[in-house]
Protein backbone atom coordinates (compact mmCIF):
# COMPACT_ATOMS: atom_id res chain seq x y z
CA UNK A 1 0.00 0.00 0.00
CA UNK A 2 1.71 3.24 -0.79
CA UNK A 3 1.75 5.85 1.70
CA UNK A 4 0.19 9.59 1.44
CA UNK A 5 2.77 11.64 0.17
CA UNK A 6 2.90 15.65 2.33
CA UNK A 7 4.86 18.22 1.58
CA UNK A 8 4.90 21.54 4.26
CA UNK A 9 6.19 24.24 2.92
CA UNK A 10 6.57 27.18 5.47
CA UNK A 11 10.31 29.33 5.93
CA UNK A 12 9.45 29.44 9.96
CA UNK A 13 10.89 26.03 11.21
CA UNK A 14 8.55 26.33 14.14
CA UNK A 15 5.76 26.76 12.15
CA UNK A 16 6.70 23.45 10.04
CA UNK A 17 7.35 21.86 12.71
CA UNK A 18 3.88 22.53 13.96
CA UNK A 19 1.99 21.78 11.04
CA UNK A 20 4.03 18.57 10.54
CA UNK A 21 3.18 17.50 13.95
CA UNK A 22 -0.54 18.19 13.64
CA UNK A 23 -0.63 16.07 10.50
CA UNK A 24 1.22 13.33 12.40
CA UNK A 25 -1.46 13.05 14.87
CA UNK A 26 -4.39 13.01 12.11
CA UNK A 27 -3.08 11.19 9.26
CA UNK A 28 -0.31 7.96 8.57
CA UNK A 29 1.72 9.65 5.94
CA UNK A 30 5.39 10.25 4.38
CA UNK A 31 6.20 14.08 4.84
CA UNK A 32 8.45 16.23 3.38
CA UNK A 33 9.39 19.49 3.81
CA UNK A 34 11.14 22.78 2.09
CA UNK A 35 11.78 25.81 3.43
CA UNK A 36 10.75 28.47 1.42
CA UNK A 37 8.52 28.43 -2.24
CA UNK A 38 11.98 27.48 -4.39
CA UNK A 39 12.55 24.00 -2.40
CA UNK A 40 8.90 23.67 -2.83
CA UNK A 41 8.91 23.62 -6.59
CA UNK A 42 11.91 22.18 -6.53
CA UNK A 43 10.52 18.92 -5.12
CA UNK A 44 7.24 19.21 -6.60
CA UNK A 45 8.73 18.48 -9.91
CA UNK A 46 10.98 16.02 -8.72
CA UNK A 47 8.00 14.09 -7.26
CA UNK A 48 4.59 13.52 -6.64
CA UNK A 49 2.87 14.87 -3.42
CA UNK A 50 -0.84 13.98 -3.09
CA UNK A 51 -0.96 17.54 -0.28
CA UNK A 52 0.77 20.23 -0.39
CA UNK A 53 0.59 22.23 3.13
CA UNK A 54 1.58 25.87 1.73
CA UNK A 55 2.72 29.16 3.84
CA UNK A 56 1.96 32.18 1.62
CA UNK A 57 4.76 34.60 3.19
CA UNK A 58 8.38 33.74 2.39
CA UNK A 59 11.60 34.85 1.03
CA UNK A 60 11.88 34.16 -3.18
CA UNK A 61 9.43 32.78 -4.06
CA UNK A 62 6.28 32.86 -2.20
CA UNK A 63 3.25 30.90 -1.72
CA UNK A 64 1.45 32.90 -4.60
CA UNK A 65 4.12 31.63 -6.80
CA UNK A 66 4.37 28.82 -6.13
CA UNK A 67 0.42 28.10 -6.30
CA UNK A 68 0.97 29.94 -9.84
CA UNK A 69 3.36 27.45 -10.88
CA UNK A 70 1.49 24.58 -9.38
CA UNK A 71 -1.84 25.44 -11.70
CA UNK A 72 0.48 26.76 -14.84
CA UNK A 73 2.32 23.31 -15.13
CA UNK A 74 -0.56 21.36 -14.45
CA UNK A 75 1.12 19.37 -10.61
CA UNK A 76 -1.58 17.31 -9.74
CA UNK A 77 -1.62 18.04 -5.62
CA UNK A 78 -4.35 19.12 -3.36
CA UNK A 79 -2.99 22.54 -1.69
CA UNK A 80 -3.90 23.72 1.21
CA UNK A 81 -3.14 26.88 2.41
CA UNK A 82 -1.78 27.56 5.91
CA UNK A 83 -1.18 31.50 7.01
CA UNK A 84 -1.59 34.20 8.99
CA UNK A 85 -2.43 36.73 6.04
CA UNK A 86 -6.18 36.35 6.40
CA UNK A 87 -7.30 38.74 4.14
CA UNK A 88 -10.39 37.79 2.42
CA UNK A 89 -8.62 39.64 -1.06
CA UNK A 90 -6.51 36.86 0.04
CA UNK A 91 -8.11 33.68 0.64
CA UNK A 92 -10.22 34.67 -2.80
CA UNK A 93 -6.78 34.47 -4.71
CA UNK A 94 -5.93 31.48 -3.39
CA UNK A 95 -8.81 29.77 -4.49
CA UNK A 96 -9.09 31.25 -7.50
CA UNK A 97 -5.15 29.46 -8.17
CA UNK A 98 -6.79 26.27 -6.87
CA UNK A 99 -6.38 25.80 -3.11
CA UNK A 100 -8.60 23.17 -1.44
CA UNK A 101 -8.90 25.52 1.59
CA UNK A 102 -7.19 27.74 3.97
CA UNK A 103 -6.05 27.21 7.71
CA UNK A 104 -5.50 30.32 9.64
CA UNK A 105 -2.01 30.06 11.78
CA UNK A 106 -1.58 28.86 14.34
CA UNK A 107 -2.57 25.67 13.20
CA UNK A 108 -5.25 23.79 14.94
CA UNK A 109 -5.40 19.74 15.11
CA UNK A 110 -9.25 19.45 14.85
CA UNK A 111 -9.33 22.31 11.98
CA UNK A 112 -6.70 20.50 10.10
CA UNK A 113 -8.34 16.99 10.41
CA UNK A 114 -11.94 18.48 9.38
CA UNK A 115 -10.09 19.79 6.08
CA UNK A 116 -8.45 16.41 5.50
CA UNK A 117 -12.07 14.58 5.91
CA UNK A 118 -13.69 17.07 3.99
CA UNK A 119 -11.74 16.27 0.64
CA UNK A 120 -11.16 12.62 1.42
CA UNK A 121 -7.46 12.85 2.54
CA UNK A 122 -7.08 10.26 5.56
Amino acid sequence: MVRFSILVCDDSTVARKQVVRCLNECIDADIQQAKNGKEALEQLHHGQFDLLCLDLTMPEVDGIEVLEQVKANKIETYVLVISADIQQKMRERVAQLGAIDFIHKPINKIQLNDVLHKFGIY
